[in-house]
């Protein structure tokens, strides 16, 4: 369970980028005794964002599109909407609550900085996060895109707006779920990620900052930017990049991985639902890195046994052995942990949900972090392509829109 100091220094931490877990690392004097840290400081140059240098550039001519494939929409533009609320933000943007005032719908608009995406090269990064949320329509738990356009210095991804709270801000309040609760979350999440691997895509980057809860309770998830497209079911890939405390030990390696990955990253989760923390959580970065790589499960006796198998198969630290590396989801799904579910019923969103965020409407912004709604929402982002670039200096467009993190949704309003 969570002490306040506890609290205080895992919020600080998981609000870094790996960037910053890394340069941590390199300065910490117990961290440089472990040789498995030398090889990861030795990384080739990255390619996923979260290891991305941010140093701001000019913003590019207007001339430089960014081909947005079939979710472009050239006839929208940033003044159809009244921006109400910064509701998320990260290493890599910001987004916001947005009314279109025309249909009065209420929308998450994530805001993409041009010139960042550009001198880091990472178009072919936004496109691939881009036909992920095409992708998600035909599922329940996935956040959707609506349409995306583009100014001469910005990308907006118009995308469905969630409400209920991250499921971070609920662990937070709450400090741990009873079982059935964590059960219910854990059975839409692994449905959410088996969807996307019969898509041939691994997601990654699951933590409970990218689990939103819709209106009614339901999982949402989020943030697409660390997927990787076009793995086979035997397929693997070997980018460093995840969050520091759910990096599965093969990652860590710098082995290749598979999608057992997203399997290890579901039992972390799980883990910190019943408990509170991460599974290998410590203050000191490098030893929960020691941890993950070298310090065996260890479960107190306050859960079900069917729970206990269940974190031993996922948080199993050989990826070969690990739950789910051989008929991926339907290990997942038939694991007496999972007994009590109807996925049918589940996918149809006919459980109701063990907790309800009580909302009152697409105003009601009371599950979000006040570290977001409090920042006033700037100024340049409702401006038309012609005076984006004249109203919006360079520092200000470069400090507030230094990219994306995640993307809100909620289908209830919509």
């Amino acid at each position: 369970m969570r002490t306040p100091s506890d609290l205080k220094a895992f919020m600080k931490q998981r609000r870094m980028g790996l960037n910053d877990f890394i340069q941590r690392l390199a300065t910490n004097s117990y961290a440089c005794k472990h040789p498995e840290v030398h090889s990861i400081l030795n990384l080739s140059p990255p390619q996923d964002a979260e290891l991305m240098n941010t140093n701001p550039s000019p913003p590019p001519s207007p001339s430089q599109q960014i081909n947005l494939g079939p979710s472009s929409n050239p006839s929208a533009k940033p003044s159809d909407f009244h921006f109400l609320k910064v509701i998320g933000k990260g290493s890599f943007g910001k987004v916001l609550l947005a009314r279109h005032r025309t249909d009065d719908q209420f929308y998450a608009v994530k805001v993409l900085q041009k010139k960042a995406i550009l001198k880091k090269k990472e178009e072919k990064h936004i496109m691939s996060e881009r036909n992920v949320l095409l992708k998600n329509v035909k599922h329940p738990f996935l956040v959707g895109l609506h349409y995306s356009f583009q100014t001469a210095d910005k990308l907006y991804f118009i995308l469905d707006y969630i409400n209920g709270g991250e499921l971070f801000y609920h662990l937070q309040r709450e400090r741990c779920f009873l079982e059935p609760r964590a059960r219910f979350y854990a059975a839409e999440i692994a449905s959410a990620l088996g969807y996307l691997h019969s898509l041939n895509i691994v997601y990654r980057d699951l933590k409970p900052e990218n689990i939103l809860l819709d209106s009614q309770g339901h999982i949402i998830l989020t943030d697409f930017g660390l997927c990787k497209e076009n793995i086979e079911p035997n397929g693997t890939t070997s980018t460093f990049c995840g969050t520091p405390e759910y990096l599965a030990p093969e990652v860590l390696h710098k082995q290749p991985y598979d999608r057992t990955v997203d399997w290890w990253c579901l039992g972390a989760v799980l883990y910190e639902m019943l408990y509170g923390l991460p599974p290998f959580y410590s203050r000191n970065t490098a030893e929960m890195y020691d941890n993950i790589l070298n310090k065996p499960l260890q479960l107190k006796p306050n859960i079900s046994n069917a729970a206990r198998h269940l974190l031993e198969g996922l948080l199993q630290k050989d990826r070969t052995k690990r739950l789910g590396c051989t008929e991926d989801f339907i290990e997942i799904k038939n694991h007496i942990f999972f007994s009590p579910i109807n996925w049918d019923d589940l996918n149809a969103k006919k459980i109701t949900p063990p907790f309800n965020p009580n909302v009152t409407g697409p105003n009601d912004l009371r599950h979000f972090d006040p570290e977001f709604t409090d920042e006033p929402v700037p100024s340049s982002i409702g401006c038309s392509p012609d005076s984006a670039l004249v109203t919006a200096s360079i520092k200000e467009a470069s400090e507030a829109f230094v990219g994306f993190s995640y993307a809100p949704s909620m289908d209830s309003y919509l």
